[in-house]
Formats: C-alpha cells, sequence, structure tokens
C-alpha cells in the first residue's frame, strides 16, 4: 500500500503502526518521528514562514473572509506518488489541509485514491481514529496493541492520582496574540488528571478570549501553550509580552505556577503522543505522580524572576 498523509498526527499514527516504508508522501508540517523529514512533501502553508503570531492570526482571517485555502497540493506531486490512501482531516482548516484543498489535485487521477478524513473531538476521538488508520492501512491489530498500551498508562496515572477533593482551576491558552483558549480534548486531559478548566471546553473549538475574561477566571495554574510552539518558544514568546498589573495579581502568577508547554508534541496534535501530555499535566498539577523523563520534560517553569531577566 501507498499512503500519503496530509496530517501530522496520522504521520505519527502510520508511524507507530509500522507502516514507515508505506508512506510516500507527507505535509509540510509532518515532522515526528524525525524520518519523517525524509518524505516528499506534497502540500505547503501559504502563510509566511515565521510570521509574528498577530500577524498570522491576520492573514488566516483574510483568507478565511475570502473562502481561500491556507494551503497549496502540488498536484503533480501528488499524482506522481501514486497513492491508494490518502489521510486528511476537516477539524481544523488553520492547523492541516482539509478535503476541500485535495479536490481540485484529485481530478487529475486516472484511479481516484481512498482518502480517510479525520475529525476528532476528544480523547475517545482521538484513540478511535488509530483504529480507523489501523483498519484502513492493515494494521488493525498493530492499532489495537498501540491503545492497549496507551490504556495501560493511563491506568498507571490513575492508580497513582490522590484522592483530593480539590482540583486546581486551570486556563489552558493556545494562542497569545490574541488570546485564545484550548478546546477539543484539552479540558479533558486536564480534568483526566484531577483539574478543571475554567476557560475551555470539551468538544469545542478553541475561542478568543479577552485578557480579563482570564485574568476573572483566576487561574491557579496557567498553561502557556501556543498552537504548534514548542515549550522554549513560547516561554519566550509569554515573557515578551507586556502585561497589565491586574495579570500578576492572579493566584497562578501570583504564586509561581505559570508553564510553558510543549504543544506540538504533547497537546496540539490528536495522535498517540496526547498520552504524553495527560503525564505530564497529572506531574505538574501532583508532583509526586512518577512519570517518564519524556513527560517530565515536557514543561517549563515561568518565574517572575526569568522575566525580569528578559527585560
Amino acid at each position: 500500500m501507498r499512503i500519503v498523509s496530509l496530517l501530522p498526527s496520522a504521520t505519527e499514527i502510520l508511524f507507530a503502526l509500522g507502516l514507515d516504508r508505506e508512506i510516500v508522501g507527507v505535509s509540510h508540517e509532518c515532522d515526528f518521528p524525525p524520518r519523517a523529514r525524509t518524505k516528499p512533501v506534497v502540500i505547503h502553508s501559504r502563510l509566511p514562514h515565521d510570521a509574528p503570531p498577530a500577524e498570522i492570526d491576520r492573514l488566516v482571517s483574510e483568507y478565511v473572509h475570502r473562502g481561500e485555502s491556507l494551503y497549496a497540493v502540488d498536484a503533480e506531486m501528488l499524482e506522481s506518488l501514486a497513492p491508494d490512501l490518502i489521510i486528511t482531516q476537516d477539524l481544523c482548516h488553520v492547523c492541516a489541509a482539509s478535503p476541500d484543498d485535495l479536490g481540485a489535485a484529485l481530478t487529475r487521477f486516472e484511479r481516484r485514491p481512498e482518502v480517510l478524513c479525520l475529525n476528532p473531538q476528544d480523547l475517545g476521538d482521538v484513540w478511535r481514529d488509530i483504529l480507523l488508520v489501523g483498519e484502513e492501512s492493515c494494521r488493525g491489530l498493530q492499532a489495537e496493541a498501540l491503545l492497549e498500551k496507551i490504556g495501560a498508562r493511563l491506568g498507571v496515572l490513575e492508580q497513582q492520582m490522590p484522592q483530593s477533593v480539590d482540583r486546581p482551576r486551570v486556563a489552558f491558552l493556545e494562542w497569545l496574540h490574541p488570546f485564545y483558549v484550548g478546546g477539543h480534548w484539552v479540558p479533558e486531559m486536564i480534568h483526566l488528571v484531577g483539574a478543571v478548566d475554567v476557560l475551555g471546553k470539551i468538544r469545542t473549538p478553541s475561542f478568543r478570549v479577552r485578557l480579563q475574561d482570564i485574568v476573572e477566571a483566576e487561574p491557579d495554574i496557567l498553561l502557556i501553550a501556543p498552537c504548534g510552539y514548542s515549550a522554549q518558544r513560547a516561554r519566550d514568546e509569554y515573557l515578551s509580552i507586556d502585561l497589565p498589573d491586574p495579570w500578576y495579581a492572579m493566584p497562578a502568577v501570583r504564586n509561581g505556577r505559570v508553564y510553558a508547554l510543549e504543544a506540538n508534541s504533547y497537546f496540539s496534535r490528536p495522535g498517540p503522543r496526547l498520552i504524553t501530555g495527560v503525564e505530564a499535566l497529572a506531574k505538574l498539577f501532583h508532583p509526586a505522580i512518577e512519570v517518564s523523563g519524556e513527560a517530565e520534560a515536557a514543561f517549563l517553569p515561568i518565574t517572575v524572576s526569568a522575566r525580569a531577566a528578559s527585560i
């Protein structure tokens, strides 16, 4: 089977199912595992590389308003790869290619490939999509085994969770210019490890909020996780923002409980590594819990002293 993945999370699933040789094309954002970067790229973003966050938000709004796609499909390349299966998504037209982006390219094919469109809204949907990809790629048993491992890791976490009735109040910021809060599976991840998302809603897309909304929510813990960012980049961007005095009066900021997350790896992408994100949150909220070194490295504290040093 020849497979083209236009979705970073699907690429991760395919590699996890042992389909390295079957993957013949990927998107420009498919970067994990590192071997994904060796595959031919068949789709590119029309957004400028390394544009500032506020500029990205403005350009996205303009493209959406005009009804134009953010992505350009290399139709000639795609046709030359002769895929049997193309995996795309219909969840976020900002983060990855959608079926609409494929339409014109597929008209060139004499034999139209199968198209699997993923649209996860919560963790259950993410785990279901692993089974769907396994079924479509003839790796059903491997998909079931992968889910068993994920379930076992969730079980280990559950056994370690403290039986406290106090659930910390958490704000998860998915974008900073302007502010957006995380949605879909993110509030569920937070709930799983004994906390409350004070702004986000399960199975609901991320949405824009005002700075005042965040301040008035009075989170105990503030998570900085711009979509697609590493923890270091998220930390740097947060420290570069000029924030008003009420921000520093929030419990999370006042008590030094602000953290940058490895959003691109463990939170933004609905794939197998979301379990590592859940483990990272568990460790962050309950430091006595034991998790892998990978999960412990998924967050970076942002302290007042760090801000002072950045000025």
